[in-house]
């Protein structure tokens, strides 16, 4: 059964800038700008004032959609309010080091945009990781073993985090019991909310 017409809006917050063309969304606040291009979806995105406060609002919209199709809108939604939370506090994503007896020796390199990954289970190869773009790595101070990975957009920052966690994939042995590896310990926000 198809829905007449199915939307949601979301208010845009103060300090965040919005532009929309052609289902290409633009979002710029304190911390930078970030977009993100919706038109694999059939939706439609129009940016509305309210008449009764005056804030700025983003609607989404879908005629003659089906359920599929009214779910996209929800993840659209959570899509932009990821890139607000970018660009006004940006993503946090810590990982620690575990291992039972090899202590992995981990150096960030490239002015804190890649890592070198060494004596993983005792291994002589070098294990390097680029971040993606936008990425920024660095050791914790306070914490032993563990490494910071900040940035903007979120899809970056969690990819960036899982190319660390493959490279130190155990091989041939029961994992269950080879526990070793960089695994995402905590994920945040670089500005804490007071």
């Amino acid at each position: 059964m198809k829905t007449i017409l199915s939307s949601e809006t979301m208010d845009i917050p103060d300090g965040v800038n919005i532009k929309v063309k052609a289902k290409v969304i633009e979002v710029e606040g304190p911390r930078g700008k970030l977009t993100r291009n919706f038109k694999h979806l059939n939706l439609d995105f129009h940016l509305i004032k309210d008449e009764e406060t005056g804030k700025r609002k983003l609607r989404i919209e879908a005629w003659f959609g089906s359920r599929k199709t009214s779910a996209a809108i929800r993840t659209a939604l959570s899509h932009v309010e990821n890139l607000i939370t970018g660009v006004t506090k940006g993503y946090r994503y810590k990982m620690r080091f575990v291992y039972a007896h090899f202590p992995i020796n981990a150096s960030i390199t490239n002015s804190n945009n890649s890592i070198e990954i060494r004596n993983f289970l005792g291994e002589k190869k070098v294990r390097k990781v680029d971040m993606l773009e936008g990425v920024s790595i660095v050791r914790s101070e306070k914490v032993k073993d563990e490494i910071t990975l900040d940035g903007n957009d979120i899809e970056l920052v969690s990819r960036s985090a899982a190319l660390i966690n493959q490279k130190c994939h155990v091989k041939n042995k029961d994992i269950r019991k080879f526990l070793d590896g960089i695994y995402v310990s905590e994920k945040g926000r670089i500005v804490e909310e007071e």
